[in-house]
């Protein structure tokens, strides 16, 4: 049963969390609350920062992490109405003036290949904004065209030939690929199914967070509870991503979910434990405090696979 204690917390906080708290803690949708996030609160302050071009920061990619690319992440993430228009006419721009001659959105003028980390982010966003499927095509063969032998994606595969796939670049790419699929796209979805069966099981593979091969942590960020997480595996956001897929319980999970049981506090909640490096547009949390949104994530996390809490 949920504690009343936490979710009077939670239900204090921005309007976006009400929203999510509702919808995942308590299975009610709350379109009145959802419609509140463009318009007050984190929400409201992020697309308060549009500029009249479109973009927000210097421009799609520049700086982290208030460019066009990592503000329209967050927004996705707060859970904003997807059909506010100032944002698809953002992603409908980027979508058009953004792409490199391999057909992957790339911002870099000095660099030749795309990056699909880049290119899994943009596809959460942009088919969570409801970007027209003609749009997407060529990202999606770009996508597939980086899957590795290994089942996952490296965003350094077509850049420096790496050789093992990258849990940062496969996870952004299982976030897309899922949006994708939950938004009713089509174009080469047997494919993209196939690719996501074997990504999945690359990071079931490593455990959320272990070596293959010896059997030791990957690297201690992947332990942290950062929020928001931006390009950066850590084991929420992938136990995050494996609830919001629908994804049943595998054993393989149990390290995972003993991480976040660990970092629980005395009072039920988790903190935020960590920012990554940037210039920002504000600060939702303050990290070494009480999160609401790691609380939130943790929680739909332990609620999907049955873990007790």
């Amino acid at each position: 049963m949920m504690n009343k204690a936490i979710l009077e917390w939670l239900l204090k906080g921005d309007v976006a969390i009400q929203y999510q708290v509702y919808r995942d803690l308590l299975a009610i949708e709350r379109p009145d609350l959802r419609s509140r996030i463009a318009l007050e609160g984190w929400g409201a302050e992020f697309v308060s920062k549009r500029r009249s071009d479109g973009h927000w920061g210097q421009g799609f990619y520049q700086p982290n992490w208030t460019s066009s690319h990592y503000t329209l992440l967050d927004l996705r993430n707060l859970g904003i109405s997807p059909d506010n228009e100032q944002i698809q006419k953002s992603v409908a721009m980027i979508a058009a003036t953004q792409k490199g001659t391999d057909g992957g959105i790339n911002p870099s003028g000095a660099l030749q290949n795309s990056d699909v980390c880049i290119n899994g982010m943009f596809l959460n966003y942009a088919c969570y904004f409801k970007t027209k499927a003609e749009h997407l095509k060529s990202i999606i063969d770009f996508i597939l065209s980086q899957h590795m032998s290994d089942g996952g994606f490296n965003c350094r595969y077509n850049r420096s030939g790496a050789v093992h796939s990258s849990l940062h670049s496969t996870l952004s790419v299982l976030e897309g690929i899922n949006q994708y699929h939950r938004n009713g796209y089509t174009y080469r979805l047997k494919e993209l199914r196939k690719a996501v069966e074997q990504s999945r099981e690359f990071v079931l593979l490593h455990r959320l967070y272990l070596s293959d091969r010896t059997g030791e942590i990957i690297h201690k960020d992947f332990l942290k509870l950062p929020y928001p997480g931006r390009w950066k595996y850590d084991v929420l956001r992938a136990m995050d991503y494996f609830q919001y897929a629908g994804e049943p319980w595998d054993e393989r999970m149990q390290s995972g979910i003993d991480v976040l049981l660990k970092k629980r506090n005395r009072t039920g909640t988790w903190n935020l434990q960590a920012k990554h490096p940037g210039q920002t547009h504000f600060d939702m949390e303050k990290a070494g405090l009480p999160s609401r949104w790691n609380t939130l994530r943790a929680l739909r996390v332990l609620k999907h696979f049955n873990v007790p809490f």
